[in-house]
């Protein structure tokens, strides 16, 4: 294996030249920086990350562990949180602990069924000893079930840690759809049924709270009796908007707390004879990549994905190049916003 030393001798240069040179520290020439990179691809050389550690005790390796991998939502987080980190030297290594993939959503509100399969990963981690781990959630909740004493920094992303010393990236769920119902309401819309997500999720009562805080601005009454719950699912979103019958409701537009169910609208306004935009607006949340091949093209709005995966990265970066381990404040939550992507769904109706 060919050493740092080594490298440095074939350069004529010192070893902490090659070192700052390679970790884009260095002040050397541009001459000098263009014949160390070449003689490092020439040479083969690779950092032993063990010996690194051995001399900073830092292995820098962080653990990614995402609830399950086949989440719409994980994937970007996932690939922004890697990004990041190779920026900063850091290697990255992958967990998935296959939650939707074991149970379904059979283990929401179980915190044994989630540390029966988080406990055995926090301590392979450990066994490894990672310098920090980002957790990338599902959905948004509360997750109490992480040990306060808990030797390894951690950032939360995706759901909120009750652990005080964790710091939470999470969407801004109530301010998303504050700007959709905004759009609507602007646009003259009064009767608009709401197809929610599952009555007891975060992402639900969050946006709920934007709707009816839009709907205050407006002095637009919030009627309950149009409100229903389609959990999420394109089925029984088409179910639950046939039983409003809401040609009959008077409703001119639907807002629908993700695009899946936004799909069940558009089946069950045009299996009623009636037609999107021309009879029923209709909105999603997401902006899941089916949502521009909607016809007519979905308005919705963008997750900032990436964006809370590049964030998650900065904040554990930062508490691990503090000496008090500390970014921000401990515990604290950045709630990220949401981008309005307005398309072809959404009528004005507006004399």
């Amino acid at each position: 294996m060919v050493t740092l030393k080594e490298v440095a001798a074939a350069c004529g240069v010192s070893p902490t030249t090659v070192s700052n040179i390679l970790n884009g520290k260095s002040k050397a020439s541009e001459e000098t920086a263009k014949r160390v990179l070449e003689t490092v691809k020439l040479m083969d050389y690779h950092p032993n990350y063990m010996a690194k550690g051995l001399r900073t005790q830092r292995t820098m390796n962080i653990a990614i562990i995402c609830e399950d991998i086949n989440q719409f939502t994980t994937p970007p987080v996932i690939g922004a949180v890697m990004e990041q980190l190779e920026k900063q030297g850091y290697n990255t290594l992958l967990v998935n602990l296959r939650l939707y993939d074991r149970w379904k959503d059979t283990w929401f509100d179980s915190d044994s069924a989630l540390w029966s399969m988080l406990n055995p990963a926090l301590q392979e981690c450990r066994a490894l000893n990672v310098d920090g781990i980002i957790y990338i959630a599902g959905h948004a909740r509360k997750i109490h079930c992480i040990p306060e004493d808990f030797d390894i920094p951690i950032v939360m992303t995706y759901a909120y840690a009750m652990n005080k010393n964790i710091p939470s990236v999470v969407i801004d769920d109530e301010q998303g759809a504050y700007e959709i119902m905004d759009l609507l309401l602007k646009n003259g819309h009064r009767r608009i049924a709401i197809l929610t997500g599952r009555e007891d999720n975060i992402h639900t009562q969050l946006r709920i709270k934007g709707i009816t805080r839009a709907m205050f601005d407006h002095n637009c009454a919030f009627n309950p009796y149009l409100v229903t719950a389609g959990n999420w699912n394109r089925q029984r979103a088409y179910r639950e908007l046939d039983k409003l019958n809401i040609a009959e409701a008077g409703v001119t537009a639907v807002f629908c707390m993700n695009d899946e169910m936004a799909a069940g609208a558009y089946d069950q306004i045009e299996d009623s004879g009636l037609r999107v935009v021309d009879n029923i607006s209709v909105t999603g949340f997401d902006d899941a990549s089916i949502s521009s091949f909607f016809r007519p093209a979905l308005t919705t709005t963008r997750l900032p994905l990436t964006e809370m995966g590049s964030k998650a990265a900065e904040l554990l970066c930062e508490i691990l190049s503090s000496e008090d381990e500390a970014s921000g404040e401990k515990g604290a939550v950045y709630a990220l916003p949401c981008t309005l992507v307005e398309r072809k769904s959404v009528k004005n109706i507006n004399i």
